[in-house]
């Protein structure tokens, strides 16, 4: 429908206009149920950088929706033919870029524009990629399909203050469609999303506010059926953001789908009432808990087995011995107690017999480990609680993570938590003061960047606490973000990586569109989106990758030393992180050019990175090689099949080299090779880059 009115809009005659529209909608009068959203027009994406030749789809810089077919192309213009109207214009080509629809094969490449190494010493590299989203992810399909642990994403929250484009238009709040442009918008990416996640153990993240919640929960229950969702609200601004005549909005939502044996890795702080804020780093007594059992149903008629003396001495209160137990039909007062000692009972303030945690052999062998105590016990009145250690506070002991430094006169240990070990379940509504976006987002992006604006960065903590829940136990965890804008996303995994020596990977993607108000300045200016003065201010280049840079590096734009500390770590902002960064710009290449086996240099990075991005990315300067073996890079290529006998040998000799690329035409000769060889992971270039996009878009269309 929303592909109608579109066309509607292109009718001149308005009585013809109102007339079709009039039908249209007695056609439409019909109760629909569930999630029903428009798919609108396919969205049309530029491909700077690509020649425009006879029969590519081109439109006009700065109009993407209006497309047109190149019918005659010659140094300095074109002719072309309107895809909707079929009128034919000559056009400059410099006013022109060439453009894919959804769903139509790309074949990508990435060129680097700079990088930052803040850890020679380190094979890790993390990725910026400056790209449209949905291209980035074809690209990511085909490097790390069902290889990702973890997926981030604060997507526009489609607030109708035009933050987000759709067919390079600029969605507001008076556009009719735009609760269904953004689902069409978020359906297209999510689908190439959850090809990446590995489905036996990874996590979906995404948060969101009100505008879109709803319609976001269904569009995941829709898409990821095998998948457990949970949403969390946090507070990001207690304060709250005042609206008149409505309550103040303080808080957003955190939609969580895990995939497989994906799930929630406890903490020391449950996000509530606790935060990391809150965590000391310095070691936590155990707790002792009552050895009463409280329920209501645990009256010693119930388990006889736990009714049962506890032989306490007089003066010191020390336990002496565990009694047997009694049937209940047997009184207390006729057991025998010995000379000296106090029978202590599970006894109710009010006289009721209750039970014991734990039958008489299991507390009997618990007293002798020193795990079972009297506390405050009063010599007088002889009373005192009976106190014990929990299973898991005793596996922490037998495990290591919980240790004994003492044992106190009457037997019991003294234990405390070594740091970092004790765990609390975290609660679904979170209100840590580190989350909010103001002082931990805005404030702490101006520390880098100065005066450059970026709206709503998310607060670096509530970044690393989400991540924190997912991956805190797997230190070399794939992560991506597909919108990434200020670029919190990777300086959180820094953050992580530094607090346990991690070698988690991030990769993340944004966009170089500059704000409404900048380009309507630029437009001014007379210049136009692909152009360098335009290009810099883009959010990719102004704010993403300084950022990256500068808090690797612990400094300003400017160069200065960022003062100040990372809250809850006592880690100086001036130290920056071992880290290391590539920006890259996604471009695209000619099909037939690939098929010729001409593009090896520019298929390089995607061929270092498909082999996990282990250590520098590799460059060559030369002609094509005959063959190129990397064991820092823990990849290998074949380009040569004649020289296989050498490179063979020369693979064999490293064992760091784990992925193999051979470049052939024959499919015998690949699987011969990949047989003889002994590589797990073995690829045929060029064939498969290229039916992986091929196949990639038909399998999208469909």
């Amino acid at each position: 429908m929303a592909a109608i009115h579109e066309l509607l809009r292109q009718v001149e005659d308005p009585a013809l206009r109102k007339r079709l529209e009039q039908e249209i909608d007695r056609l439409t009068e019909h109760k629909k149920f569930g999630l029903v959203f428009e798919e609108h027009l396919p969205e049309c994406m530029p491909l700077y950088g690509l020649p425009i030749k006879r029969g590519s789809t081109v439109a006009r810089k700065g109009n993407i929706g209006d497309t047109y077919i190149a019918l005659k192309v010659s140094d300095k213009e074109a002719v072309c033919r309107n895809k909707i109207s079929g009128e034919n214009e000559t056009i400059n080509l410099d006013d022109l870029v060439v453009t894919a629809e959804f769903g139509e094969p790309i074949f990508p490449t990435l060129t680097s524009i700079d990088k930052v190494e803040n850890a020679p010493e380190s094979s890790l590299w993390h990725t910026l990629i400056q790209a449209d989203n949905y291209h980035a992810l074809q690209l990511m399909e085909y490097l790390y399909e069902g290889k990702v642990d973890c997926i981030y994403i604060d997507p526009p929250y489609n607030s109708g203050a035009k933050d987000w484009k759709y067919n390079n238009d600029y969605v507001d709040g008076a556009d009719a469609w735009r609760h269904s442009k953004w689902l069409s918008m978020m359906k297209k990416r999510l689908e190439l999303a959850k090809r990446l996640l590995n489905p036996d153990d990874s996590v979906l993240i995404i948060t969101i506010d009100e505008k879109e919640y709803l319609h976001l929960g269904c569009l995941l229950e829709e898409l990821f059926p095998s998948g457990e969702m949970q949403m969390v609200t946090t507070v990001i601004n207690a304060k709250g953001a005042v609206r008149d005549g409505k309550f103040s909005r303080v808080e957003e939502y955190i939609f969580i789908v895990t995939l497989g044996n994906a799930h929630v890795h406890p903490l020391q702080y449950n996000m509530l009432d606790t935060t990391s804020e809150d965590v000391v780093n310095e070691p936590k007594p155990v707790d002792w808990l009552g050895f009463r059992r409280r329920e209501a149903t645990s009256v010693r008629k119930a388990r006889p087995n736990q009714f049962y003396p506890i032989y306490v001495e007089n003066e010191t209160g020390k336990i002496m011995s565990i009694g047997d137990r009694i049937d209940f039909d047997v009184p207390r007062e006729s057991v025998a107690v010995p000379e000296g000692c106090t029978a202590l009972w599970p006894l109710k303030p009010d006289g009721t017999e209750m039970l014991w945690g734990l039958t008489p052999d299991v507390a009997k062998k618990n007293l002798q480990k020193g795990y079972l105590r009297v506390n405050n016990w009063n010599s007088k009145k002889k009373t005192g609680t009976v106190q014990y250690l929990q299973g898991g506070v005793i596996a922490g002991i037998e495990s290591g993570t919980v240790e004994v430094i003492d044992h106190n006169d009457d037997g019991s240990v003294v234990a405390q938590y070594k740091v970092g070990t004790d765990t609390i379940s975290p609660k679904r509504v979170w209100n840590a003061p580190s989350h909010n976006a103001e002082n931990y987002g805005t404030n702490l992006v101006k520390k880098f960047l100065g005066q450059r604006k970026f709206p709503f960065p998310k607060s670096l903590y509530a970044v690393e606490d989400i991540l924190k829940f997912f991956v805190k136990d797997n230190k070399n965890a794939l992560i991506v973000d597909f919108f990434a804008g200020s670029g919190t996303t990777l300086h959180a995994v820094n953050m992580l990586n530094s607090e346990d020596d991690g070698n988690r990977r991030c990769i993340m993607v944004t966009n170089n569109e500059v704000s409404e108000a900048e380009a309507r300045v630029l437009r001014n200016k007379g210049f136009k989106p692909g152009d360098v003065q335009w290009e810099e201010l883009g959010i990719a280049k102004y704010v993403t990758w300084p950022r990256t840079v500068c808090s690797i590096k612990g400094t300003d734009i400017e160069g200065n030393v960022v003062e100040g500390e990372y809250i809850g770590s006592n880690r100086s902002i001036s130290n920056g992180f071992a880290a290391n960064c590539e920006f890259f710009k996604l471009d695209f290449l000619d099909k037939d050019m690939v098929s010729l086996g001409t593009q090896f240099k520019e298929i390089l990075p995607l061929l270092w990175m498909k082999a996990g991005a282990i250590g520098k990315r590799p460059n060559i300067e030369t002609d094509e090689p005959d063959m190129l073996v990397l064991p820092k890079n823990h990849f290998a290529v074949l380009v040569r099949e004649s020289a296989y006998a050498t490179f063979v040998s020369e693979v064999r000799k490293y064992d760091s080299i784990d992925t193999v690329y051979f470049v052939t035409n024959s499919e015998s000769a690949f699987h011969d090779m990949t047989a003889d060889i002994g590589i797990d992971n073995t690829y045929q270039l060029y064939r498969d880059y290229i039916d992986n996009f091929v196949i990639g878009s038909r399998r999208t269309r469909s």
